[in-house]
């Protein structure tokens, strides 16, 4: 079988890319949620403080949204890429170097920069060379590296607290992301200024409407609500339910699972129902899988974790994938707006879940905030829905 140059070139792309994303979230960002209950026993982390660090690590994020949202220049958004590659090796092994909270929020929130960078600059880079060397522009191969970040963490971490403590985990996962950056950054070639694909086609922005901005970014708020709440505290969620101390990592690690090929499934949903319509879909279940560690057992937190992990991603994957077709010449300029929407949600929610549970004494009161929230998201985009093909009608007018 013979295998073209564009072929392996596309192939080290795209592997240039999970390896980011594995480095960026699951390495700097997501190792911190199975660690999170270790850390609690260890290392005295206090139930309000972890929320804290939680938001601390989103507000870091938003500001890497902000940023990215403000570049056009892809040389420069190629250098940023770089550079937050070997900042998530640095926040990760600053973890371990202290028991201070001050610390630890300033390596969260360099995490949280670092973060940005893999998922925005490195994505929109990605689909900047998909789109430009005539591959669809799908991002589902791309994002399974999310979910292989969070099932490896889990793994990890199961692996690792027999015989290592909390620090010992954190300096063994920046010697992981240090085996990352090699392909991260070797892989991904330097980008082309020019706006003609590879065969002479103008790369044209076809921007949406302004109201359809508005409300998509609103749902997309929604979905960070919906997203961080599991996605931060599913470990010590089920942690606390009773007779299922000790099984937060494996349900951690059943969602990781279900999200390594989310993203290429909802590529395939999107394909035959329309971006929106597989939106909507993956909102419903999302909520469902959100309530059912409710139900009590390990079987119902397992499923709801393999809902959640098999629709949270592709949601993510679905939006930022519309981004690069409503500016194909630089898409994570849309990528960062719709980002700081999903950002926001991310820094309130923790906090809020964390004074939820410090108050109340249980993480339920959280699950039900997510989920009530992502039901509103679901309805604003239903009326999305009505406003695309409003729009799409005066436009063929």
């Amino acid at each position: 079988m013979n295998i073209s140059r564009e072929q392996i070139e596309r192939f080290k792309v795209m592997g240039a890319g999970i390896c980011s994303l594995i480095l960026v979230l699951g390495v700097a960002r997501f190792s911190y949620t199975p660690l999170l209950p270790l850390m609690q026993q260890q290392a005295g982390l206090g139930v309000a403080a972890a929320g804290w660090l939680a938001a601390i690590n989103y507000a870091g994020y938003l500001c890497g949204a902000l940023i990215a949202s403000q570049i056009s220049d892809l040389v420069l958004k190629d250098r940023l890429y770089r550079i937050g590659m070997v900042v998530a090796i640095l926040s990760t092994v600053l973890m371990g170097l202290s028991t201070d909270v001050t610390v630890w929020a300033i390596s969260r929130f360099v995490a949280g920069l670092s973060s940005a960078a893999g998922m925005l600059l490195g994505t929109g880079l990605i689909l900047n060379w998909l789109i430009r060397h005539n591959h669809r522009p799908e991002l589902g191969i791309h994002f399974s590296g999310i979910g292989l970040g969070i099932a490896g963490c889990a793994a990890a971490v199961a692996l690792m607290s027999s015989s290592l403590d909390w620090r010992e985990q954190w300096f063994a996962f920046t010697a992981i992301g240090c085996l990352l950056l090699v392909p991260a950054l070797r892989w991904l070639p330097a980008p082309d200024r020019s706006d003609l694909t590879k065969t002479g086609v103008k790369m044209e922005d076809r921007p949406p409407s302004l109201l359809f901005m508005r409300i998509f970014m609103a749902a997309y708020f929604c979905a960070g609500v919906g997203y961080v709440v599991s996605a931060t505290f599913i470990v010590a969620i089920v942690d606390h339910l009773p007779g299922l101390a000790g099984r937060g990592t494996l349900v951690f690690l059943a969602l990781g699972l279900a999200a390594a090929p989310a993203c290429i499934n909802w590529d395939f949903i999107a394909r035959r129902s329309g971006d929106i319509n597989a939106l909507i879909l993956a909102a419903v279940l999302q909520i469902v899988g959100i309530l059912l560690p409710l139900g009590g057992g390990l079987a119902l937190a397992i499923a709801g974790a393999l809902l959640f992990g098999g629709t949270f991603i592709g949601m993510v994957s679905l939006v930022l994938t519309m981004a690069g077709r409503y500016y194909p010449t630089r898409p994570a300029k849309m990528m960062g707006k719709m980002t700081i929407a999903y950002g926001v949600a991310q820094i309130i929610a923790p906090a809020i879940t964390g004074w939820l549970a410090t108050s109340l004494g249980s993480y339920n009161a959280g699950l039900w905030l997510a989920a009530g929230v992502m039901v509103i998201g679901t309805l604003l985009l239903l009326v999305l829905r009505k406003v695309e093909r409003r729009d799409a009608a005066a436009l063929r007018g």
